[in-house]
């Protein structure tokens, strides 16, 4: 039209380009343009529409492949899982197997050891015998002086000896040989002396038997009584002898038996030995090795050296139910 520019134009519109629909597409009152394409969404829906057949999942939910690793994973997890456990049953049986073969072995070694320290007490035992009876003349002579001693019967010297039970009342009991104190008793007398160091002791005779040369005594002191052997002597034995030779005190002389004799008429046995004696061991003591007593010395022979003899003990005890 005159008066106009070239081309029309409408309110709010641009005049550029040529007539006709714009070509950034059509505006529509009350919806908005999203382009030239969009596609519009759907009112009360999410800004995609969803395939037909699927279902839809929310944002950020996992997919279905995910979902379907977690039991795979779970399987392993438990398959692992027996395997260690089995592992470590596997090393707690071994364990317990070594733990019983340690028990055994201690055991065995335990029992192996008690055996070897039975062995070993039965070896001391019997080195303890053995040492026990091994001559020792110091040991035995230590233990029997202060039971021996000096006889004085008037101007005769002996020796005697505490033995056997005390006496009815108390006192000791004690053993001499009769000619020790024959001159006493032959006149009448009964009281004799028991004489150890610088002591003395008045002794009573109380029995004698002449043929066998014995004599009992009795003392109100008292002294410990030696013990009487309860076995014959031996032939090789050794032995030992403590009296007072020639007035001499506590003297010990040390020998073997040479024999035993047999009786010779009422007399009975004697017991034949090696060990020096004198006049004053008449009535002592011959002592074994095991400190007990097996006869009383009584005689040697005359011209001749290394031949005593003496009257064994249980022919003593038996004459007056003595021992």
């Amino acid at each position: 039209m005159p008066g106009q520019p070239t081309g029309f134009g409408y309110p709010e519109q641009s005049t550029v380009g040529s007539a006709g629909p714009p070509a950034s597409g059509f505006a529509y009152p009350g919806r908005p343009v999203s382009g030239f394409g969009a596609v519009a969404a759907l009112p009360g829906q999410p800004g995609g529409a969803a395939l037909p057949g699927q279902p839809a999942y929310p944002a950020g939910s996992a997919a279905p492949a995910a979902r379907r690793r977690w039991p795979v994973v779970a399987l392993a997890l438990a398959g692992l899982l027996a395997v260690v456990a089995g592992a470590q049953a596997y090393q707690i049986h071994r364990l317990d197997d070594r733990l019983t073969a340690t028990d055994r072995r201690l055991a065995d070694a335990q029992g192996a050891t008690g055996n070897r320290l039975d062995g070993l007490e039965q070896r001391a035992g019997a080195l303890e015998k053995q040492a026990g009876a091994a001559f020792n003349p110091e040991a035995v002579a230590s233990a029997v002086l202060p039971s021996v001693f000096r006889v004085r019967a008037g101007d005769f010297t002996g020796t005697a000896f505490a033995v056997g039970k005390p006496p009815a009342g108390g006192g000791t009991t004690l053993l001499t040989n009769f000619h020790v104190v024959e001159s006493v008793h032959a006149g009448g007398g009964r009281k004799v002396f028991l004489e150890r160091s610088d002591q003395r002791f008045e002794a009573t005779i109380v029995r004698v038997d002449r043929t066998k040369d014995l004599a009992q005594l009795r003392t109100a002191a008292r002294f410990k009584p030696l013990v009487a052997a309860a076995k014959p002597v031996r032939s090789g034995q050794q032995i030992i002898v403590v009296g007072a030779p020639l007035g001499l005190q506590d003297t010990v002389t040390t020998g073997v038996v040479s024999a035993l004799r047999k009786d010779e008429g009422d007399a009975g046995p004697v017991i034949q030995f090696d060990a020096s004696i004198n006049p004053g061991n008449s009535g002592g003591p011959v002592i074994s090795g095991t400190k007990e007593v097996v006869g009383i010395a009584t005689a040697k022979a005359r011209n001749a050296e290394g031949i005593g003899l003496a009257v064994p003990i249980r022919t003593a005890c038996d004459t007056f139910s003595l021992c």
